[in-house]
């Protein structure tokens, strides 16, 4: 019986250590992250809209070294124009960058590419993530 309560306290802490390792792994890529970000929440078979997302449009290294608030995905403003028909499912997308500037031209992009309800948050530091 006591054998067997040890090998179970083994898998025990070898499940737990193996869980914490696949919890706290990260992605090497910002730009890998977002467009996990983007094309996975969809609903299945994009039957039906999201209502809202958050767009950085910074560099990846911006990203990575500067901050960013965990409610948003790093879409580089050099992407963008890749990542138009993902976006075209949410209702309302909100973008944000260093200062604002990258954010507004963003901005003209998506409204020329035809989507609507966008918003320029201007720096992504004024993002207040729910």
């Amino acid at each position: 019986m006591k054998k067997l309560n040890k090998l179970f306290l083994i898998a025990a802490v070898l499940f737990s250590a193996s869980m914490a390792t696949a919890c706290n792994s990260t992605s090497t890529s910002a730009n890998q992250v977002a467009s996990a970000n983007v094309s996975d929440t969809t609903k299945p078979n994009n039957q039906s809209p999201k209502s809202a997302i958050i767009v950085d449009v910074r560099t990846v290294e911006e990203w990575n070294g500067d901050g960013h608030a965990n409610c948003s995905v790093n879409i580089p403003l050099s992407d963008l124009s890749t990542k138009i028909e993902e976006l075209k499912k949410y209702n309302d997308i909100t973008l944000v960058c260093r200062s604002g500037n990258r954010a507004n031209k963003a901005k003209a992009m998506l409204e020329e590419a035809g989507l609507k309800n966008i918003t320029n948050l201007g720096a992504w530091e004024n993002i207040q993530c729910k």
